[in-house]
């Protein structure tokens, strides 16, 4: 009993210094090699002074040494004896530091080593564990020292100087102990931060669940009892009704979580915006986007909101994150509408601001100074308060402001201001509009089906920008539209859901499951219904697009010009089931992962971009919902190959997740080494939109078979519609044209080749051949992206052997060559730039 009460202090010692020690860190493995080291050149150092001691204490240094050694080889140790690491690491450190160095400053009467020596072990001490164990382990290493020596000489006494130095040792002792428990405060509020926002994140998620739970028992209740395996079973049209319904409301309360989990996530980043990809938006369309969008936890809360536009404007911004503030502060103004039922929702559009107001329970004046700083909650439970510092970031990256009036009891009122756009500006934008969606849809054909005479002349009105370069056509019905697809081909259909007769799912339907020219064609829905009931049943009826009704002119050529610039038709086009992917994407060069970039966004994927190995791991690390990743094969530091195998062999939960090899080769060789690294496809360069898309679809879908070696025919898509004259690839340059990418190309594709062009020639005059290695893979990947067509092919006949052999071109001639044909590809490519912006103009 005695015993175990004696001993309780000293396991609660000892297991705070376990608990400083826990979790891996590898403070006393690095220690161990540092401490070595440093006994080690500590020792050879006296050898250069006159009259060194070489003997007088070689035999404990090398017991120190040995005990740093032991530490330092902390994962060579047994399985077995692992357990015994930490205790055996307490007695060292006490051996290794307080005691080695204050016995043999007494034994050598102090002096500046001496006191040096003691300063360096008290500061490592400091470090190595929590306070209170360096104070026990000072005493007891001390202690024993001073045991010890004064056993040993009677006679003997402290030194002086050493004694003098007691101040500025205890300085150090006490400074690095209030450092510590700084730090601890610090790390338990970022412990307490992690935990608010994983409440939120789950307390936010929690309601769609439940959503999506309930929706699930109505879907079973619908369901016919289970009969016999030969009987057929048949639902009639009220319940599959039903089952869109619950579906749907399954969808948005998916929607919910996930827009919850972004607003979340995006406001702990905190990372700036880039303005560079902030176009003009219309604040009633993005306002209205934005009500209709949102997911509500009831159709009671929906109908709480109300939209006003008084006097619709334009301002210039990102779309995406100003939904995301419009959806936070709608689900700020409904988080009380169960306490006060009374409580209405109104977004009114007027004079360059958006206000968002609720008749709720209202702010307290004395909140409202500190309402937009990040962490700050009220009257909330579960929340992080992240959301208003999220718009408040928003609204200053689009030059505007957000400010909030409330009084208690009666309203609470969010203003956004935003800077005004001239009208100069706004025209730019409206000719810009219409000219990319005329270059878009030049030379296609168009039927409207529309039963409303007046809603078909509205619609060819808003469409009439489009009469001189794309061919319009009508028709009154569904049957009648069926019997002209039957007749000729078209590539796009803007449909009405709600006809008599035969509405726009039936006619939708037939096209799909038909077998006439129009099987593929692009199928827009063109409805007043409710989005969020008419959605879900539109996409599964073989539509690729849904507009609602009433479209400014300029919402409705942007989304007929985005689903003409989707490769393929159908919802069973690969590019559609990339829409809210998360793909990472890692090259070394910008401009590769630009156009990549610029393919994925088109197909409605989410892109992040990385230029190294170790990023993508960092950022593997860092986020959730990565859905593949695209690595090239040969980058600086640690390659695609490198990556693939530490992502593989990671043991964490994104290992398993699709990886995509961006390569120059597709021989064989390179397949097998890329498939040995856990890579589950390939793409070569230049990528192909179709490929990229057929790729990633298949990939992330679950199809993990075995990859097989780059299909070359479909690599050699891009170089399917050469110029006359063999320089460009006039395919490739289209779709940058339709991505309105071709700035981009002029400015910075062009200048980057004549550059690397210049660094090859630098290279070769220096024979290195790696620097020309590298040269020619940046400029394999910036000619083919650039749709450099016979450039791209001349580079690549150099870089595979040089690559593969290490073996240089024979002769002299071929760099004056490729420099030519460089010079006459960037006349050409400025040439087809300007050529095309002329016909954009016009």
């Amino acid at each position: 009993m005695l015993a175990s009460t004696l001993l309780a202090p000293v396991k609660k010692l000892y297991s705070h210094y376990e608990t400083y020690h826990g979790h891996g860190r590898p403070l006393l493995k690095y220690i161990g090699i540092i401490g070595a080291l440093t006994y080690i050149a500590f020792y050879l150092i006296r050898f250069t002074r006159p009259n060194p001691r070489p003997l007088d204490d070689l035999g404990l240094r090398l017991a120190v040494i040995t005990l740093f050694l032991l530490l330092a080889l902390r994962d060579r140790w047994p399985e077995q004896l692992r357990k015994y690491y930490l205790p055996y690491s307490y007695g060292a450190l006490i051996f290794c530091m307080p005691f080695f160095n204050v016995y043999f400053s007494l034994e050598r009467g102090g002096g500046i080593p001496a006191m040096s020596n003691c300063f360096i072990a008290l500061t490592f001490l400091v470090m190595l564990t929590d306070w209170r164990n360096t104070i026990a382990m000072l005493v007891i290493g001390i202690g024993s020292a001073s045991a010890i020596f004064f056993g040993l000489h009677p006679a003997g006494r402290w030194p002086t100087d050493l004694l003098a130095q007691i101040p500025a040792y205890l300085i150090v002792l006490i400074g690095g102990g209030a450092f510590k428990l700084s730090e601890k405060q610090i790390d338990s509020e970022k412990a307490r931060l992690a935990a608010a926002l994983a409440g939120s994140i789950a307390h936010e998620v929690r309601n769609p669940l439940g959503r999506i739970q309930h929706a699930m028992e109505r879907i079973q209740s619908v369901l016919v009892p289970r009969k016999a395996r030969s009987a057929a079973q048949t639902l009639s049209d009220e319940q599959v009704e039903a089952l869109y319904r619950h579906v749907t409301d399954s969808e948005v309360a998916v929607r919910r979580g996930l827009q919850v989990i972004s607003m979340t996530l995006d406001g702990v980043a905190g990372k700036p915006m880039d303005p560079s990809t902030f176009r003009l938006l219309s604040a009633a369309e993005v306002v209205h986007q934005a009500v209709e969008e949102y997911s509500y936890d009831s159709e009671n809360a929906r109908d709480r909101v109300h939209v006003e536009v008084r006097e619709d404007f334009h301002f210039r911004g990102d779309e995406t994150a100003y939904l995301f503030v419009l959806f936070n502060l709608l689900k700020n103004a409904l988080y009380y509408t169960a306490v006060f039922p009374r409580t209405q929702v109104t977004i009114s559009v007027d004079q360059h601001q958006v206000k968002v107001r609720d008749t709720g329970p209202g702010i307290p004046r004395d909140v409202l100074p500190g309402l937009f700083e990040a962490f700050r909650t009220v009257g909330k439970t579960g929340g992080t308060g992240l959301g208003l510092a999220y718009c408040r970031r928003v609204m200053h990256a689009f030059g505007g402001d957000i400010a909030c009036d409330s009084v208690a009891g009666e309203f609470t009122e969010f203003s956004m201001r935003f800077p005004a756009v001239s009208a100069a500006d706004e025209e730019r934008y409206r000719l810009d509009a219409i000219a990319q969606a005329r270059t878009a849809l030049a030379g296609k054909r168009l039927l409207i089906v529309e039963d409303d005479p007046v809603q078909r002349m509205a619609t060819r009105l808003k469409l009439e920008p489009l009469a001189f370069t794309t061919e319009l056509e009508d028709a009154p019905d569904g049957q009648s539209a069926l019997h002209l697809l039957a007749s000729r081909k078209y590539d796009l259909v803007l449909l009405d859901l709600n006809m008599p007769g035969m509405d726009g799912y039936i006619v939708a339907e037939k096209i799909r499951h038909g077998s006439g020219p129009n099987q593929d064609v692009h199928i827009v829905a063109y409805t007043s219904e409710p989005a969020d009931l008419a959605r879900s049943r539109a996409l599964r009826s073989g539509m690729d697009q849904f507009v609602s009704k009433p479209s400014g002119q300029l919402a409705l050529l942007a989304a007929l010009q985005k689903v003409m610039q989707q490769p393929g038709a159908g919802t069973g086009t690969m590019a559609g089931r990339l829409a809210g992917r998360r793909i990472l994407v890692a090259d070394d060069s910008a401009f590769n992962r630009k156009a990549i970039a610029a393919y994925l966004r088109n197909a409605a994927a989410i892109v992040i971009e990385v230029e190294h190995g170790l990023a993508v791991l960092e950022q593997l690390h860092s986020q959730e919902g990565i859905h593949a990743v695209i690595v090239d094969l040969h980058m600086p530091g640690m390659d695609g190959l490198e990556t693939a195998r530490a992502i593989r062999s990671a043991n964490e939960p994104w290992s398993g997740l699709p990886i995509v090899a961006l390569t120059a080769r597709s021989d064989e060789p390179a397949v097998a080494a890329a498939t040995a690294a856990g890579m589950n496809g390939f793409l070569v360069k230049p990528v192909d939109a179709l490929v990229l898309y057929d790729t990633l679809a298949r990939l992330t879908s679950g199809d993990r078979g075995m990859p097989s070696a780059p299909d070359a025919s479909r690599s050699r898509a891009a170089a399917a519609a050469p110029a006359p004259d063999g320089l460009l690839n006039l395919q490739r340059l289209q779709s940058y044209s339709r991505l309105g990418m071709l700035d981009e190309l002029l400015n910075d594709y062009v200048p980057e080749m004549t550059r690397l062009i210049d660094t090859l020639r630098q290279a070769v005059e220096m024979t290195d051949v790696q620097g020309s290695i590298d040269a020619l893979h940046s400029l394999l990947g910036m000619s083919g992206e650039a749709g450099a067509q016979a450039l791209y092919q001349q580079v690549r006949k150099l870089y595979v052997p040089l690559l593969e052999e290490g073996e240089w071109p024979g002769g002299t001639a071929w760099l004056p060559q490729l420099q030519e044909l460089a010079a006459r590809t960037e006349q050409a490519l400025r040439a087809y730039c300007a050529t095309e912006s002329r016909s954009n103009t016009s």
